[in-house]
C-alpha cells in the first residue's frame, strides 16, 4: 500500500463527508484554516441516505443545525430522513466543500510527525487528521444457533426500507432501540404482524412533553445531577407514557438522562411503539436464544413461527481497525474513548458521543472545539494545502 501515488498534502484531512466531517470543514473554514475532506460514497451524507424511509429526526429542528447554517423553516418540526440529506447538501454547497468522492479510508498511521491516510487507490498526508466516519459505520450483526436453518429472511436494520415487501408477514425486530422502535410501527403501519424481542431493561420517553421535545428537556434537566433530573422528569414521563413495563418490558434500574451518561444509550423516544403495544398489537418477547427451520426460541422458552427477522442491534464505530495506533484508545466496539477532542497527536475525532441532547446539536459544539485545537496548533493561514 505505500506504493500508492501521493494525491495531496494538506494541513488538515478530515474522514467522512457527513455532519460531523461537514460540521468540522465548515468551522476549519470560518477559522482560515486548509483542509481536504475525504467521502468513501458518491455523495455526501451517505449513512443518511442508506436509512429506511420513515425516519425522522428525533430532535427538534431548532436543536439540529450544523454550525453557521440553520435548517430551513420551512422544515416540520422534526425533519425526515430526505429532508436532513437535501440540508446535508446544501450545507456543503453553502461552505464550499468538496468532498473527494469514491475515497475509503482503509489505514491511517503515524509517520515523521504527520499522519498518512491509505485509501483504496491513493495517499493522503496531513499535519492534522479528522475522523469523522461515525457511530454508525459498522452494522453489528449477532450470529445465533440455528440462523443457517431458517427458512425465512434476516436482515439487520440497515437493509431495512420499509415495511411493503413484508404486509401479511409475521416479523420479529430483535432490539428495542430507537430504529427497532420506528421500524416495528413501520411494519405494522405496511399491513405485517410485527413482535419485538427486547433482550435487557429499558427505559421509554415521549417525544414531547408539554409541547416540548424531550431531548430539550433533557437539556434543560441537565444541569441537575443525572439521578435528581430524572427525578423530577419522572411524573411528566409517567403522565404521557404511562405503565408500559406491565406489557413484557423490564424497567431499567437508571432513569433516562443516568442511561445515556452511563450506558451511552438513547432511551426508546416513542413514535407510536407504545400505543401499540399497549393494544397488543406489538406482542413483547424476551431476548432470542436460537433460531429454528420456521421461526425463533425466546429465552423463556416461548416458541413462535416467523416470515422474517429484523435485527435492529445497533452499529460499531470500529475506529481501531481504521486506526491501528488508536486501539489502546477506544473501548469495546471500537468507540473512542473522548470524541470532539484530540485523541492522539494530531488526531481529532468528531461525531461519536451519545448525546442526552442529540447527536447533531452535539456534532456542533465538538466540531467548534476541534477547529478551534487545530487553528490554534499553527496559527491557522498560510500553511500546506
Amino acid at each position: 500500500m505505500n506504493d500508492q501515488p501521493l494525491e495531496r498534502d494538506t494541513r488538515t484531512l478530515i474522514v467522512g463527508a457527513g455532519p460531523a466531517g461537514l460540521a468540522a470543514a465548515a468551522c476549519l473554514k470560518e477559522r482560515g484554516v486548509p483542509f481536504l475532506v475525504l467521502e468513501q460514497s458518491d455523495r455526501v451524507g451517505s449513512a443518511w441516505r442508506g436509512h429506511y424511509d420513515r425516519l425522522h429526526l428525533h430532535t427538534s429542528r431548532s436543536m439540529s443545525s450544523l454550525p453557521g447554517y440553520s435548517m430551513p423553516r420551512s422544515y416540520p418540526r422534526y425533519p425526515s430522513r430526505d429532508q436532513v440529506v437535501a440540508y446535508l447538501e446544501q450545507y456543503a454547497a453553502r461552505f464550499g466543500i468538496e468532498p473527494h468522492f469514491n475515497q475509503r479510508l482503509v489505514r491511517a498511521e503515524r509517520a515523521d510527525g504527520r499522519w498518512v491516510a491509505h485509501t483504496t487507490d491513493r495517499r493522503y498526508a496531513a499535519d492534522a487528521l479528522v475522523l469523522a466516519t461515525g457511530y454508525t459505520r459498522v452494522p453489528n450483526v449477532p450470529v445465533w444457533p440455528g440462523m443457517d436453518v431458517f427458512a425465512g429472511q434476516v436482515l439487520h436494520s440497515s437493509e431495512y426500507r420499509n415495511g411493503r415487501p413484508f404486509a401479511g408477514q409475521d416479523v420479529l425486530v430483535v432490539g428495542f432501540g430507537n430504529s427497532g422502535g420506528e421500524i416495528a410501527v413501520d411494519l405494522h403501519e405496511h399491513g405485517a404482524r410485527p413482535a419485538v424481542a427486547v433482550r435487557g431493561p429499558v427505559n421509554v420517553i415521549p417525544r414531547d412533553t408539554l409541547g416540548i421535545s424531550s431531548l430539550r428537556w433533557n437539556l434543560l434537566l441537565s444541569r441537575l445531577p443525572g439521578k435528581l433530573g430524572d427525578l423530577v422528569a419522572a411524573p411528566l414521563v409517567y403522565a404521557y407514557v404511562g405503565n408500559v413495563y406491565q406489557h413484557g418490558l423490564r424497567k431499567n434500574r437508571l432513569g433516562p438522562i443516568e442511561q445515556i451518561k452511563t450506558e451511552e444509550q438513547v432511551p426508546l423516544i416513542d413514535v407510536g411503539t407504545v400505543k401499540l403495544i399497549k393494544s397488543g398489537a406489538l406482542p413483547v418477547y424476551p431476548g432470542l436464544e436460537r433460531f429454528t427451520a420456521g421461526g425463533v426460541v425466546f429465552s423463556d422458552g416461548r416458541q413462535r413461527a416467523f416470515d422474517a427477522v429484523v435485527l435492529a442491534t445497533g452499529y460499531r464505530p470500529d475506529v481501531g481497525e481504521l486506526i491501528p495506533e488508536a486501539d489502546e484508545t477506544v473501548a469495546p466496539g471500537g468507540a473512542p474513548a473522548a470524541s470532539g477532542r484530540e485523541l492522539l497527536p494530531g488526531l481529532f475525532v468528531c461525531g461519536f458521543y451519545v448525546s442526552r441532547t442529540g447527536m447533531l446539536r452535539e456534532i456542533g459544539i465538538e466540531a467548534r472545539r476541534i477547529a478551534d485545537g487545530i487553528s490554534n496548533q499553527r496559527g491557522g493561514v498560510g500553511a500546506k494545502t
